[in-house]
């Protein structure tokens, strides 16, 4: 049976490496508000559904950050992959934010969870928009298959690594930059699990990496994950020896890359993303 695509409004687009790079607006019925994603679409994909990389961004980042800061477009217009890049929270007059203004809750920063806790309830459900809605919308709409990689970066980090180990068969390669990986010992992680979560940490466990793969949650995708040294978050929020320990303990593969030099920015991010687009190419491709 044929999926009846859900409408989409192209915003934007831009040639670039004989593909296209594509905005698209349309309303979710998971986030109760309209939303925003770009697709690069290489140039296999115009004669042939091809297999896609969604990319989740990190704190107070959009769609536009990760596609015109990471150089990603094109290596994968040379291997033949969408990349995907939604937004990093509902947005919205209707959508509720940071009540004091901060930029590390609220708008910009859902977390990639689904949340339990008013007023965040309604419209905070990134988790099930990312992993469900999503991809069903662009599998109707654009030339892209079911074959899905995903990665991210810090809090997307974070995102990518619960989102494929709360969902065994969803995806089929994974990889993280300087992931959270260990959300509910984070400052910034426990400020928004608090919030979208409410007060019983018990419950945050199921939004939590480390958590995640040391209760054998999900399938054992193998992990590629750069880490800079550099990184002004490494110690406080990051925390990747603790991710390394968990691996370890669990028995679940990870490459945990510790680069000398490199900070948390998307210089960094641009310095490895050749690797993560051929680490997923591996699995995505035929």
């Amino acid at each position: 049976m044929t999926r009846k695509a859900v409408p989409i409004e192209e915003i934007a687009a831009n040639r670039c490496f004989g593909g296209w790079h594509r905005r698209y607006r349309h309303y979710s019925a998971t986030l109760r508000c309209e939303m925003v994603f770009a697709v690069y679409l290489p140039p296999q994909a115009a004669d042939a559904r091809v297999p896609a990389l969604y990319w989740l961004s990190g704190l107070t980042c959009s769609d536009e950050n990760f596609m015109q800061k990471a150089g990603a477009l094109r290596v994968a217009a040379e291997l033949g992959i969408a990349i995907v890049a939604p937004d990093t929270s509902p947005r919205g007059a209707q959508v509720p934010g940071d009540p004091d203004g901060a930029w590390d809750f609220g708008h910009g920063a859902g977390f990639y969870v689904n949340a339990t806790q008013q007023p965040w309830a309604e419209h905070y459900r990134m988790h099930d928009y990312v992993v469900f809605e999503l991809p069903e919308l662009i599998e109707a709409s654009l030339p892209v298959n079911t074959r899905r990689g995903l990665s991210g970066h810090s809090m997307g980090g974070h995102g990518a690594l619960v989102c494929a180990l709360r969902n065994p068969g969803r995806y089929r390669s994974l990889s993280a930059f300087a992931p959270i990986s260990h959300a509910l010992a984070s400052p910034w992680g426990e400020k928004a699990f608090s919030r979208y979560l409410g007060a019983d940490r018990s419950a945050w466990k199921a939004w939590d990496a480390c958590e995640l793969i040391a209760a054998g949650v999900g399938e054992r995708l193998p992990l590629l994950v750069d880490q800079g040294l550099a990184d002004g978050f490494l110690a406080e929020q990051l925390q990747p020896e603790t991710l390394r320990q968990a691996c370890a303990a669990a028995g679940h593969p990870l490459t945990l890359r510790l680069q000398a030099g490199y900070d948390h920015s998307y210089f960094f991010i641009a310095s490895f993303i050749d690797d993560h687009l051929r680490h997923h190419a591996a699995a995505l491709l035929p």
